[in-house]
């Protein structure tokens, strides 16, 4: 008998009628154990196919009709690759086909959208597989732990609904574009036994989204990442079975199970006349559209590793999309453009490098080589196994003449622009280089891939021929850079530069912190940032020198300087937690045997960008500020007679609160009463005292919580964020509205001609 057919409804998804193209009243049968082995033999026979078994029984789990895979797979006289599908990339052929696979047996993948972000969980370890020593569709993922992966899966879809959501499209029409997946290998480093499942490269918020309309209209971000966790894993632990069975089919059964006790819930949904919303929820999320990869072959002459082919063959694939037409933002198109150039420079063999050295460089750019590991990958124990090294040797390895132009030709190219400057070349680096650093250094990142946009440390000495000179105390460098060695120079200009960018003592050149106070950020020139380290390594430039040498010595991966932080910040800061000295970069004195400047007390004086580009250039900074001072000079004295015509009218303010009124001010409790509550039976001025201090009760607590927040902020990841994004525009409109309530009771108080010569007062302080 025939389902009945499915129809048009409309409902109701946060507050926004959305009309249901088409409903289906049944949901697809669970295929048995026998449909599903015939896709592993078919998968199997397939010559164009390249997956071990674990990987076909993953295929063959998420496939709603396997018997309709088996014979796409199946060799024929006349296909004998069966109805595989070809898609060519650089390098690489790829072998997929499409089907409609079960939601609950998609993780996401990796999530370029946030992965420049900085992440509370980290991402794992990504390596290729072989099979015979011929590429493997198949990548694999190493995790800590099972519940490293849990957090892993939760965070990512966390932070991709935080992002954007299509849920109101998929609750209309479904997902109809298909998503790009292949199986991945889940291994762990705590022994926990490893398992294959299908993963989605391209479309992981529309997969997230789905989630979402599953979890209903009510469920938050948070809550939608749970539910997709509880139900892919269970109750299902990393710790071996007594029934002997595997962890991939102890998880594939939880899955099962969730999708049956779903089915009944939809089955009930679907019983009366007209489809109930739960049911519409899930007849449009159950079941999704897949382009699923089972196999690659690499191009004849290709340099890439056999376990890198299949990995680049996906990444071009997405990148061709997300750079090309639909984006990602700034950041993750910069490290696309910079890793699919370098491996096109591989693949295509036009650097005069080695294939072996290239692929050092190209580990080390991916953050697939830890800087601990420096000295071994290079073989030479001289070289210090740093982040700040890692950072050096990048830059050195990726502006070699012989490798430069080739990946500035190859950038252009993906990036569809008609020319490549070193500026932009520069701005590529910025997210590859502060990898070891993004987290620690998060509330700085942007200010610094701002300064990589402005030209970074590629000075026209660094883009020429030079070798870096290893070495663990970087003032060691400035005597022989002053006589004239040109290696010396450059590693102190590419070290110290790094170093002054992170700790966002060096930002990009514009205007409005011309002649600022240098606490907040102000110099005496504006310049851009490479021409100011050019300056800073100039051979000449004794204090330039040793600035860049201090702040790479004192340089730290995992935290920033005090002197990087804002005026609020450190002032507010808690030291009762510090061991050893304080980490600030400290301004330069040549006539100090340290080269450390101090105040009449003794205290090393703190540097701040001021410093710096006075350091770079202090003829051009001391004339910049004798010009700027005879200016403000002419305007003072043009500006005094104006003002003495007014001093006659000014009026003096309102008068302040009474001595009860201050000690109430310092009496704000964290539990103020409400105002229903206040003031019953008492006077109006002991109501109104009342008043005021549940308001400024209520306004300490809001300084407090949003301190908290706050400080949560610096030692969370970027994502999930501590406040949601609706959440901001919540608690933003609440100000708004208390400020014009304020803003009322003073134009009451106080009459409309004193608030506005308070206005006026206000206005001209705020413009000086």
């Amino acid at each position: 008998m025939s389902s009945p057919a499915a129809q048009s409804v409309t409902l109701t998804w946060k507050g926004e009628n959305v009309a249901i193209s088409s409903v289906e009243h049944a949901l697809p049968a669970q295929p048995d154990a026998s449909a599903r082995r015939k896709v592993e033999s078919a998968g199997a026979a397939n010559p164009a196919a390249s997956l071990p078994v674990g990987a076909w029984q993953a295929v063959g789990r998420a496939v709603t009709q396997p018997e309709g895979v088996a014979a796409m797979l199946q060799p024929t006289v006349q296909g004998p690759v069966g109805l595989l599908l070809d898609e060519n990339v650089e390098g690489a052929t790829l072998r997929t086909f499409n089907s409609r696979v079960w939601l609950s047996e998609l993780l996401p993948g990796l999530q370029p959208r946030t992965g420049m972000e900085v992440l509370d969980v980290p991402d794992p370890q990504v390596v290729g597989t072989t099979e015979g020593g011929e590429p493997c569709a198949v990548v694999r993922y190493r995790y800590k732990d099972l519940q490293h992966l849990k957090d892993h899966v939760r965070q990512t879809v966390h932070s991709t609904l935080a992002l954007n959501s299509y849920t109101v499209s998929i609750l209309s029409r479904k997902v109809t574009r298909p998503l790009i997946t292949h199986s991945v290998e889940f291994t762990f480093d705590d022994g926990t036994e490893p398992f294959h499942a299908l993963v989605v490269r391209d479309g992981i918020t529309r997969l997230a989204s789905a989630w979402a309309v599953l979890a209903g209209p009510d469920a938050e971000a948070s809550e939608t990442a749970d539910l997709m966790v509880e139900s892919m894993f269970g109750k299902v632990s990393g710790a071996p079975a007594a029934d002997g069975r595997t962890l991939a089919e102890r998880l594939a059964s939880a899955r099962q199970k969730w999708r049956a006790t779903l089915t009944d819930e939809f089955n009930r949904a679907m019983a009366g006349p007209e489809p109930d919303d739960r049911g519409v929820q899930i007849a449009q999320t159950y079941v999704v559209p897949a382009q699923i990869a089972v196999g690659v072959e690499g191009h004849p002459g290709h340099l890439l590793a056999a376990e890198d082919v299949f990995d680049d063959a996906m990444r071009s694939v997405l990148a061709s999309v997300h750079v090309e037409f639909k984006a990602w933002d700034a950041a993750a198109q910069n490290v696309e453009v910079a890793t699919r150039a370098l491996k096109r420079v591989i693949q295509l063999g036009s650097a005069q490098v080695t294939n072996e050295s290239l692929q050092v460089v190209y580990g080390l750019a991916v953050g697939r080589t830890d800087p601990v590991d420096l000295p071994r990958v290079y073989g030479d124990d001289n070289l210090p196994g740093t982040a700040l090294w890692r950072g050096i040797q990048l830059v050195h390895a990726l502006t070699r003449p012989e490798l430069y132009e080739p990946l500035k030709y190859q950038a252009k190219i993906i990036k569809g622009g008609s020319r490549m400057s070193s500026k932009g070349f520069a701005e590529l680096l910025g997210p590859i280089i502060d990898l070891p650093w993004r987290s620690a250094k998060k509330t700085v990142s942007k200010q610094a891939r701002n300064a990589w946009g402005n030209g970074g440390v590629l000075t026209r000495d660094v883009l020429k021929e030079w070798e870096p000179v290893f070495t663990n105390d970087f003032t060691a460098l400035v005597e022989p850079a002053l006589a004239g060695d040109t290696d010396a120079r450059c590693t102190l200009a590419v070290a110290g530069g790094i170093a002054l960018i992170a700790d966002k003592l060096l930002t990009r050149n514009v205007g409005s912190s011309l002649m600022a106070p240098k606490e907040k950020g102000g110099v005496p020139f504006r310049a851009d940032v490479h021409l100011i380290i050019e300056d800073l390594s100039d051979q000449q430039n004794r204090r330039g020198l040793w600035t860049l040498a201090l702040a790479a010595n004192r340089f730290r991966s995992d935290m920033l300087p005090e002197n990087a932080q804002s005026v609020r910040q450190f002032v507010r800061r808690d030291r009762a937690n510090d061991e050893g000295a304080a980490y600030v970069h400290l301004t330069v004195d040549l006539a100090q045997p340290d080269r450390v400047a101090r105040h009449e007390n003794g205290v090393p004086a703190q540097m701040f960008e001021w410093d710096v580009v006075w350091a770079a250039d202090e003829k051009r900074a001391r004339a910049a500020c004798a010009a700027h001072m005879a200016h403000e000079t002419a305007h003072r004295m043009s500006s005094t007679a104006v003002l003495a015509t007014h001093e006659s009218d000014v009026t003096s303010g309102p008068a302040k609160d009474s001595a009860q009124d201050e000690d109430i001010w310092g009496e704000a409790q964290s539990g103020a009463p409400s105002s229903s509550s206040l003031g019953e039976g008492l006077s109006s001025s002991q109501r109104a005292a009342d008043y005021r201090r549940a308001l400024r009760g209520g306004l300490e607590n809001a300084r407090n919580a949003l301190d908290g927040l706050a400080e949560t902020a610096r030692a969370a990841g970027s994502w999930p964020p501590v406040v949601e994004p609706d959440d901001f525009d919540r608690l933003r409109q609440s100000l708004l509205e208390l400020q014009t309530d304020l803003e009322n009771l003073r134009r009451n108080v106080q009459g409309e001609h004193l608030s506005a010569e308070a206005d006026a007062e206000g206005d001209y302080e705020a413009d000086n």
